[in-house]
């Protein structure tokens, strides 16, 4: 269970480095690389957009679980 926690965390931890740097910053950030830089006038951001947000928030969520989880382990000492 430790060792699946610890592979849970890492894989997420790389995950949620390369989901940040791939949003827009202030200049465009590395998500107009990859189609992200394309906008509608309409809407505020692009679907590209909503979606990174999503899959981020998502990889953040299974990452706090994570710690939790490998903190309560280490809490108890198993």
């Amino acid at each position: 269970m430790k060792l699946a926690l610890q592979i849970v965390l890492i894989v997420s931890s790389i995950l949620m480095v390369l989901l940040i740097l791939l949003h827009r910053g202030r200049g465009g950030g590395l998500s107009s690389l990859f189609g992200g830089g394309v906008q509608s006038s309409l809407s505020g951001s692009s679907v590209v957009e909503k979606n990174l947000d999503r899959l981020t928030l998502f990889t953040a969520a299974i990452w706090l679980i994570a710690i939790i989880g490998t903190g309560m382990l280490v809490k108890v000492g198993v």
